[in-house]
């Protein structure tokens, strides 16, 4: 049984921000924000259709600057937000939007004349402005995770503000703050919201470190000192397993921790040659973990021992309970074995951002910088395995 191939869409401009559209669970799709500094920049809407195997596409013009982070609504499929780069005064400053496509985006798109929305593209309505100039830079925006679409997180240099957002997100207004203090120019990196314990955790990375915090209190609840050698370059959270969190980082490594003790992490992974820039666990199978790097690979690892299920999924007559008939084998299982599933080398340039679909827990997207996205799935065998 052979795996299907690759799908590749190719970009005009540079890239480096990719997102699910969360919102969506029928279709498969994700959202693509580029990185050119002389023409307009653009959000490509990419819908894989997958008994064709084909993409369709639909462009969309950001004309307020060059995309660095994009993020998409857990409840609205039209509403999404942007970090972006403008020049104001002569120098670069950061900014964040919340945006909304326009009301006929999603009838735009077409295979058959791709060309069209790239000639002809629409224009971005924007919703509201996520700056507060007095706090510096915005680096990235978090949505709360399964919400109504009412909250989000925007990191701005040493800051994580807490924006509520009200008239069909027209208005944001920041109801807290968290501000990261100490010795020299500390600045977020990047952020994760847990989506465990009620949506209340935020996980943060400046330099090394990694800090656990309460939003509830806006207090620290951990810290990871020196969470990686170099750089912390993104987080992620375990889907089915409340305490348990990946990074990875500069170092080249991917490391997996129990936030109860940060004292040494549970797991780490050194599969990369250079730094790595994304992890992402599969929100439905924790054991499969995506990551992407600057050595213009793409690694998938089948972390089982570490999962929601390391003995693998059981069943009725499986269950590891005293039975009168049951043999001693019956009823013990090995936990399997960690193991890289596939390593994806169809970029020729450094793979910034993967994701998963949340349509389709076996498929997911890479995007390189040169504008190259591919769309891949997890090995049928794996994948059979995994469901048997």
């Amino acid at each position: 049984m052979e795996d299907d191939a690759p799908v590749i869409y190719g970009l005009e401009f540079q890239a480096r921000a990719l997102t699910a559209q969360t919102a969506e669970t029928d279709a498969i799709r994700f959202l693509v924000g580029t990185q050119s500094l002389k023409f307009d920049n653009q959000i490509h809407i990419i819908d894989f259709d997958d008994e064709n195997n084909i993409i369709n596409k639909n462009v969309l013009l950001h004309q307020a600057g060059e995309i660095w982070n994009i993020g998409a609504s857990p409840a609205d499929k039209a509403v999404l937000t942007t970090c972006y780069n403008k020049t104001c005064d002569s120098r670069v400053v950061s900014c964040a939007s919340v945006w909304r496509m326009p009301c006929d985006w999603e009838t735009g798109s077409s295979h058959e004349s791709p060309d069209d929305s790239a000639h002809n593209p629409q224009t971005l309505e924007l919703l509201c402005h996520l700056n507060d100039s007095a706090h510096g830079n915005a680096s990235s925006v978090l949505w709360e995770p399964m919400g109504d679409g009412k909250r989000v997180i925007s990191l701005v240099d040493n800051h994580a503000l807490l924006w509520d957002l009200q008239e069909s997100s027209t208005q944001a207004t920041v109801s807290s703050t968290v501000t990261l203090e100490g010795k020299g120019q500390l600045k977020f990196t990047v952020g994760k919201w847990s989506p465990h314990h009620n949506c209340s955790q935020l996980a943060t990375a400046n330099d090394t470190a990694i800090r656990g915090w309460d939003l509830r209190t806006m207090s620290q609840i951990y810290c990871i000192e020196n969470a990686h050698g170099q750089l912390v370059r993104d987080l992620d959270f375990n889907p089915n397993r409340q305490y348990y969190l990946a990074s990875c980082g500069d170092d080249c490594k991917v490391r997996f921790w129990d936030v109860r003790n940060v004292q040494e992490p549970v797991k780490s992974l050194e599969e990369h040659s250079h730094w790595v820039w994304s992890v992402r666990y599969n929100h439905s199978h924790d054991q499969l973990v995506l990551t992407a790097s600057s050595d213009s690979r793409l690694i998938l690892s089948n972390m089982v021992s570490i999962s929601s299920e390391p003995f693998g999924q059981l069943g009725d007559d499986e269950e590891l309970s005293d039975g009168e008939d049951a043999q001693p084998s019956d009823k013990v299982k090995e936990p399997l074995t960690d193991s890289v599933v596939s390593t994806y080398e169809e970029h020729e340039d450094s793979v910034y951002a993967a994701e998963w679909s949340t349509a389709d827990p076996w498929l997911f997207a890479s995007l390189s910088y040169d504008g190259r996205l591919v769309i891949n799935r997890v090995p049928r065998a794996l994948k059979y395995r995994i469901l048997l």
